[in-house]
C-alpha cells in the first residue's frame, strides 16, 4: 500500500504542479495538452555567454572531482582495470552486435525498399543494445539481467515507457525538444512513441550493470568523500519543497528553470523516500561509497551519447531548443546539455529499485 501511495503522489506532483504554475502565469492550459505535442509556444533565450560560462562552472564544480578521482583509480589499475572475463560473449549477444550494425546502416540511410520502415529504427537499434550490454555483463561475471533476471527485465519495458511518458509531459512546458521527420495521429503516435520509450531503463540500467563490474569504479569509488548530512529528514523535506516549487515554476519561467527538468523527479523520489525512513540511491555515499551513483550517472552518459548519435541522421529525430547555452553541439545535443543525462541516470536506479520491490513480492 505504502508503495503504490508513493507512486501515485509522485505522479500528481509530477502531472499537477506545472498545471499549477502555468495557470499563476495566466497561461491557457489547453495548448499544454495538445496531443501529438506539435506546436511551438515558449520563444526560447538567445545564446548567453555569462549563462553558458555560469552553467559550466557548477557542472565542473560538480564533476572534476569525481573525474579526476576516476582516472586516477584508471591509471593506477593499469591493464587490470576490467575484471577477467568467466567466459566467451554468448551467441546472443552476437546476435545483438550483429542486428545493431544492420539497423545502424538502415536508420543512417534511405534505401527506397525499406522507405515504409524508415521511420522506426530507434526501438530495433536499443533492443540490439539491450542484448549487447547484457552479453557483456554475462561475459564478465556469468550473469545478467537477461538471464538471471527475466521476470524483472521484462517488467522494465512498460515502466519504462510510462517513466519516460513523464518527461514527455515535462518537456511541453520548456519545450527544450521537438521530434520531427514524420508525421503521427494521435493512435499510431501514441503506439510507436510508448514502444520506443520502453527501451530507455532495460539500457540505462544493463549499463550501469556492466559499469559496476568494473575494477575502476570499486577502486576508485568504494571509499571516497564521506557525504553525511545532519538532520537527513528535515533537509529531505526541504529539497521535496523546493523540488516542488521548481516543477511549479518551469510552468511560469521555462527558461530560466529548465534544467529542474531533470533535477526535480530526482529530488522528489529521494526525498520522499528519506522523509519515510527508508534506504534511498544517496544513502551509501554518507558511509562514502559512491560506486551506484557514479556508475548510474555513467551509464545514462554512455547511453545519452549512442541516443544523440544514433539520433543524428536518422529520419525521424529529436531536435533540441535549449536556452541560452545551445551552441557547441556534440551531434544535435549542446555540449552543456550531456550534464542533464548525469542526474537522469540516478532516476533511472531509482525506479529501478521500485521495480525491483514489487518483483521480490
Amino acid at each position: 500500500m505504502k508503495f503504490f501511495f508513493k507512486l501515485t503522489a509522485l505522479a500528481l506532483m509530477l502531472l499537477g504542479l506545472p498545471l499549477l504554475g502555468v495557470w499563476m502565469a495566466g497561461l491557457p492550459i489547453e495548448r499544454y495538452l495538445q496531443f501529438p505535442p506539435e506546436a511551438i509556444y515558449v520563444q526560447h533565450a538567445a545564446f548567453s555567454w555569462p549563462a553558458f560560462f555560469a552553467y559550466l562552472a557548477f557542472i565542473l564544480l560538480v564533476t572534476v572531482p569525481l573525474l579526476t578521482t576516476g582516472l586516477r583509480a584508471w591509471r593506477q589499475l593499469g591493464s587490470q582495470r576490467l575484471r577477467k572475463p568467466v567466459g566467451g560473449l554468448p551467441w546472443w549477444g552476437w546476435l545483438g552486435a550483429a542486428s545493431g550494425i544492420v539497423f545502424w546502416v538502415l536508420a543512417w540511410t534511405r534505401f527506397n525498399w525499406f522507405a515504409s520502415l524508415q521511420a522506426h529504427t530507434f526501438t530495433p537499434l536499443w533492443l540490439s543494445y539491450i542484448l549487447v550490454i547484457n552479453a557483456l555483463k554475462f561475459r564478465a561475471c556469468g550473469r545478467c539481467m537477461l538471464t538471471d533476471r527475466p521476470g524483472y527485465l521484462l517488467l522494465l519495458f512498460p515502466t519504462s515507457a510510462l517513466f519516460w511518458w513523464f518527461f514527455e509531459y515535462l518537456n511541453r512546458f520548456v519545450q527544450n525538444w521537438q521530434y520531427q521527420g514524420t508525421s503521427f495521429g494521435p493512435g499510431e503516435y501514441l503506439l510507436y512513441a510508448t514502444i520506443s520509450f520502453s527501451t530507455v531503463l532495460p539500457a540505462v540500467l544493463g549499463t550501469r550493470d556492466l559499469l559496476l563490474e568494473s575494477r575502476w569504479i570499486e577502486a576508485g569509488f568504494h571509499s571516497y568523500h564521506r557525504l553525511k548530512f545532519r538532520h537527513p529528514r528535515l533537509l529531505a523535506t526541504g529539497a521535496l519543497l523546493a523540488a516542488s516549487a521548481g516543477l511549479t515554476g518551469i510552468g511560469i519561467w521555462p527558461d530560466r528553470l529548465f534544467p529542474l527538468l531533470w533535477v526535480s523527479p530526482l529530488l522528489i523520489l529521494v526525498s520522499q523516500q528519506a522523509v519515510l525512513g527508508e534506504e534511498h540511491i544517496l544513502d551509501p555515499i554518507g558511509r562514502g561509497d559512491w560506486r551506484m551513483v557514479t556508475a548510474c550517472a555513467g551509464a545514462a552518459l554512455i547511453c545519452g551519447f549512442f541516443w544523440e548519435m544514433w539520433n543524428f541522421y536518422s529520419l525521424a529525430q529529436w531536435v533540441y531548443h535549449i536556452p541560452f547555452v545551445d551552441r557547441f553541439k556534440v551531434f544535435e545535443m549542446p555540449i552543456l546539455g550531456y550534464a542533464g543525462y548525469l542526474p537522469f541516470g540516478l532516476q533511472c536506479a531509482v525506479i529501478g529499485a521500485m521495480v525491483d520491490t514489487v518483483t521480490a513480492r
